[in-house]
């Protein structure tokens, strides 16, 4: 990809400061540095405002380690360069601060230093918390604490920055959209003689890490693990529709096009992918004029529905608006926050002066992860679904995983217990999904559940979800080898199931629970997501999940933790079992039922009841069979009994419970709703069918797991990944090679079908070893390369 030479320079800079110094001065009990506010500006509402310093310095340093965090958002400039931005998402019990080297961007003699600090105030992403607006920046060398923030440096505000009127679809808690008046803007705020009101700024407390014995002000600060977001710049996309004016030879708007005086023109652009980014939207001239960014997943038709997301034609674009009042004079309007679109719509209407935009290109950002893996076959749409996973996976993580980003940008457990296992599988990165599991043991109330998403500023609760966060954990000591990092959540999974283990029936099967006890969003049955339950509960698929908690916690604590809990864990879940098959199960359906009425089933319930052998495991196959609707040949027999079908999201769970039942082979057929999903022009994977409110959930994208555990057959033999156990289902390919990272090193497979046998060639990591289990039978498998004929 060629970037314009000019754009290459901040970047080269940005990404100098990006590395951890060769000297860190561990913080000390409290700092130094006081965080600052503006004198004269709102506390908790929203606010634009900058701070400056100048830093006077003999010579350019080797090194310049500085910690900044704010309250909520910060932009960091040196000397007019862009270092970097933050703080990371958390709550103010653990809230983060970054750490940069501004060594790069200072010189001998007189260096501005800068931020723009800004604050959504009561309307703020719901994921976004806040005590009130504030500014941090300390050196880490007390040599250096002339640049500490105080009442040296200088604030004003930005009133030319407001906030707009939400023109979204369906539930929305993302952030709002923004108002640009160029002509009240501040602009060159990180020059050396900024223009502006400046006043000294308000000192409000010194700042001190959380561990401090007394914290002077609200927030507790925590060093942000998480490398700096992705910051890339990319074309906005390309032309594909122009009303009001001619469009000429323009093909983007990576090249000027102007727009004549008294026009009221409309531009809608296609970036072929759905993208998240910072727009940036270069003006000259259009004094008078109005101008408006709109961004969308999709078109819509005159019903509303998105249909082929590819087609443009009698289509409109309904979504996040910004709006830009031009000042007359060559500007670069940004926001302040990234927006997520496939389609941008920029609509201007001139005055008395012509306007040119000059570029509006996007700065891509999210979670610098690298795709380590890979997955080919001989079916090239495989490859497709792997990808366009990936990008779904890509796209909803950042600071956070997100559920989706375009619509609420919330790190939900249940999507985010499918993403972790999707960045262990494609990067070995896990470093956000430790941020994550760490983020929800915080979020732990008095009572012993999590919360349903965390960071969020509203609270809400959903009991299920907390079973999979123990999963979340046991999946961690799985694939990734920290025990101790793993122990250290251990306290945090026993009040979970302390929770849980007090709403048991003496039957065995979960009472009625608070909250919200979402399992699925499987309508009419599973209403508002909840599954059927009876009076007092019953619930199989609520006590199914916890079954699951159970066996994975007991597991962790016989290994890591404490064994009477593991053994009372055990007769627990035992317990529930019991009982699930006792009042639960039709011997004349050969199901599990929904609950004792049985009046309802549900692929949910008998999935889960075969992944963790509640259903005895001579039965299995012929349940699993009935939940997809195939007979004992794998062809479509539909069930006679209406089953509650599964979701894109828990067709996770339905994947694992076919394998556990010997029908790992169907795996690939089972994949028709993706191949759909690419039909209909979606380059990120949909929340739920259509019509669909999300284009982009990460909950969906457990195939890109899947093709490489189950298809490609790769999974731990042992915690940590310290033992490899690889089980191909490859029904009906021909050849398949995958490569995925693990705790300790790669795993690579290629399997080639030739005649009557197959050839496999598998390479393990040094010093793992591992088995090859294929069609029942166990093969050893040596660390290095091996290759080993299979027969059919």
């Amino acid at each position: 990809m060629n970037f314009p030479r000019r754009a290459l320079l901040p970047l080269l800079l940005m990404f100098l400061a990006v590395p951890l110094p060769s000297q860190s001065f561990a913080p000390p009990a409290q700092w130094k540095a006081e965080w600052v506010a503006t004198p004269d500006g709102p506390a908790r509402d929203f606010d634009v405002a900058y701070f400056h310093k100048t830093l006077m310095l003999d010579t350019a340093p080797s090194q310049f380690v500085v910690d900044v965090s704010a309250d909520t958002r910060f932009e960091l400039h040196v000397n007019g360069q862009r270092v970097g931005a933050g703080p990371a998402l958390a709550d103010v019990h653990h809230w983060r601060y970054e750490v940069y080297d501004l060594a790069p961007f200072l010189h001998s003699g007189e260096n501005t230093i800068a931020a723009i600090v800004w604050n959504y105030g009561t309307r703020a992403a719901v994921a976004q918390m806040s005590a009130r607006t504030a500014f941090l920046l300390s050196a880490e060398d007390p040599a250096n604490a002339a640049i500490d923030t105080g009442s040296t440096w200088q604030t004003s505000h930005d009133a030319g920055r407001g906030l707009g009127s939400l023109r979204a679809l369906g539930y929305y808690a993302a952030g709002p959209a923004e108002v640009m008046d160029g002509t009240k803007m501040h602009w060159d705020w990180d020059t050396a003689n900024a223009p502006g009101d400046w006043k000294p700024a308000m000192p409000i407390g010194h700042a001190a890490p959380r561990d401090s014995q007394d914290s002077p002000t609200p927030w507790m600060l925590v060093k942000d693990e998480l490398p700096p977001m992705q910051y890339t710049p990319e074309s906005a996309g390309h032309i594909v529709r122009v009303t009001g004016m001619e469009q000429g030879a323009a093909k983007s708007l990576d090249e000027s096009l102007t727009i004549p005086a008294h026009a009221d023109a409309t531009i809608l652009l296609d970036h072929s992918v759905l993208t998240t980014a910072f727009p940036s939207l270069e003006l000259d001239g259009g004094a008078g004029a109005t101008v408006s960014m709109t961004y969308a997943e999709a078109l819509y038709d005159a019903h509303g529905q998105k249909g082929n997301r590819n087609e443009i034609e009698g289509r409109h674009i309904a979504g996040l608006r910004d709006v830009i009042f031009p000042d007359g004079h060559a500007r670069t309007y940004r926001t302040l926050w990234w927006r997520t679109w496939r389609y941008l719509q920029v609509e201007v209407k001139t005055g008395d002066a012509p306007l040119t935009i000059q570029r509006l290109q996007g700065f891509y950002t999210a979670y610098p992860f690298k795709d380590v893996a890979h997955f080919t076959s001989n079916d090239p749409e495989l490859e497709k679904i792997w990808q366009t996973g990936w990008r779904t996976a890509q796209l909803c993580s950042h600071e956070t995983y997100m559920d989706t980003p375009y619509w609420e940008q919330l790190q939900y457990i249940g999507d985010t217990r499918i993403q972790a296992l999707i960045s262990y599988g494609v990067t070995g990165d896990d470093r956000l999904p430790r941020e994550a599991l760490e983020a929800f043991r915080d979020s732990l109330i008095p009572e012993g559940l999590t919360q349903s998403r965390y960071p969020s500023n509203l609270t809400q609760m959903i009991p299920p979800f907390s079973l999979m966060w123990v999963g979340m954990v046991h999946d961690f000591w799985q694939y990734r080898d920290d025990p101790a990092f793993v122990q250290s959540l251990l306290p945090g999974t026993r009040g979970v199931l302390d929770w849980f283990t007090r709403h048991q029936r003496p039957d065995g099967l979960l009472e009625r629970i608070p909250w919200w006890p979402f399992v699925d969003w499987s309508p009419p049955d599973y209403n508002g997501g909840v599954p059927p339950q009876e009076a007092d509960g019953g619930s199989s698929a609520l006590t199914l999940q916890y079954i699951e908690a159970l066996h994975d916690a007991a597991a962790m604590e016989d290994a890591l933790g404490e064994k009477f809990r593991a053994q009372d864990y055990r007769d627990h879940a035992n317990r529930a079992a019991k009982a699930l098959m006792l009042l639960n199960w039709s011997p004349e359906v050969g199901l599990l039922a929904d609950t004792p009425e049985k009046q309802h089933f549900s692929q949910q319930a008998n999935s889960l009841a075969v992944w963790l052998d509640v259903i005895p495991h001579d039965q299995q196959k012929a349940v699993m069979e009935k939940v997809l609707g195939v007979d004992a040949n794998g062809a479509a027999s539909p069930s006679t009994t209406q089953l509650s079908p599964a979701s894109y999201y828990f067709r996770f769970y339905v994947a694992r419970a076919m394998v556990h039942a010997g029908l790992g082979d169907l795996y690939v057929q089972e994949l028709q709703p993706w191949r759909d999903m690419l039909a209909m022009g979606l380059s990120t994977w949909a929340e739920t069918p259509e019509p669909t409110r999300s284009d982009s959930h990460a909950w969906s994208a457990h195939p890109t797991l899947d093709l490489m555990t189950i298809v490609a057959g790769i999974e731990p033999g042992s915690p940590g990944f310290q033992t490899v156990a690889i089980t191909p289902h490859l029904g009906p390919l021909q050849n398949v090679a995958t490569t995925m990272p693990t705790a300790h090193g790669l795993v690579e497979t290629s399997y080639r079908k030739e005649g009557d046998h197959w050839t496999a060639q598998i390479t393990l990591p040094p010093d793992i070893s591992g088995t090859l289990n294929w069609h029942g039978q166990q093969k050893p498998l040596n660390p290095g390369a091996q290759t080993l004929t299979l027969n059919q």
